[in-house]
């Protein structure tokens, strides 16, 4: 885990899911490696659909996908942490229509999303984490 997901994690714990960088904008996602079987945990933007949250693979407009997006398919069901309470959730990749209008939801939340997608000719997915 890289230095700075350590002191946004540690930042989100610490102020019940509040971050100076990302406000409330946040979930800490546990998945399960798709190779290694070990635990991992990322913070990702999210917005929240009341029972489910909406994430962006976008790895800042890397030209691959991040490792997370990986485990997720690999092992759908995990849990996220609010910062008010862990849900167990199950993991959709959005796909056509449904994924198009959920990524134009991020892009109007924040232009970086706008700047993340012309960094790469990868289409950026967009997954639904449903309570379960």
């Amino acid at each position: 885990m890289s230095d700075f997901n350590a002191q946004i994690i540690a930042e989100f714990r610490d102020h019940g899911g509040h971050t100076e960088m990302f406000g409330d904008g946040l979930v800490l996602v546990h998945s399960i490696g798709a190779r290694s079987g070990e635990e991992r945990v990322n913070p990702v933007a999210a917005i929240d659909e009341g029972g489910s949250w909406l994430i962006a693979a976008s790895a800042a407009g890397a030209d691959r996908h991040p490792d997370w997006y990986r485990n997720l398919l690999a092992h759908p069901d995990v849990e996220i942490e609010t910062g008010e309470r862990t849900v167990d959730v199950h993991t959709e990749d959005l796909q056509g229509q449904e994924r198009d209008a959920a990524w134009q939801r991020f892009t109007e939340m924040s232009s970086g999303f706008r700047d993340y997608q012309q960094k790469t000719d990868r289409v950026i997915p967009v997954l639904r984490l449903a309570a379960r």
